[in-house]
């Protein structure tokens, strides 16, 4: 490491520790103190962790989204394809709407029939991050076209 008298600068130590360096003009000095070095380490340190923090939760929030989204497509698939089946009953028209959302990914938490009209209600758990489960829920209803 090259010093300040090997740089050509003037320097002098004081009593208390500082170093007083002087400009090169001559008209201005400044003042180190001889621990201050390595601050701005901290504070790189303390930004890589907000980003990491920050992108951590970013990705929480679209995990989240996704799995709403995930929910949703798996309720209106089973909708539809239990509504197909509405004809051959209850029983008939859920299941199907069960193998369709399980196949999506989801769980059928309620199905029933309304006249030819089937409801159903599918939810898909999503883990965003280790041991933080959420579980997203959407609603659809499929039947005839009415006119």
């Amino acid at each position: 490491m090259i010093s300040d008298f090997e740089r050509g600068r003037p320097t002098s130590r004081r009593a208390d520790g500082l170093h007083v360096e002087q400009g090169v003009d001559g008209d201005s000095a400044r003042m180190l103190a001889a621990g201050d070095r390595g601050g701005a380490t901290v504070l790189l340190l303390a930004v890589g962790v907000a980003f990491v923090i920050f992108g951590v939760a970013g990705a929480a929030v679209g995990a989240a989204r996704v799995a709403r989204q995930q929910a949703g497509v798996a309720a209106d698939l089973g909708a539809l394809a239990g509504a197909a089946e509405a004809g051959l009953g209850a029983t008939t028209a859920c299941e199907s709407a069960r193998m369709i959302i399980a196949g999506n990914g989801g769980r059928l938490v309620d199905c029933r029939l309304d006249g030819l009209d089937l409801l159903v209600t599918a939810e898909v758990t999503a883990t965003p991050l280790p041991g933080l489960s959420r579980v997203a829920t959407a609603r659809a209803r499929a039947g005839p076209l009415r006119g």
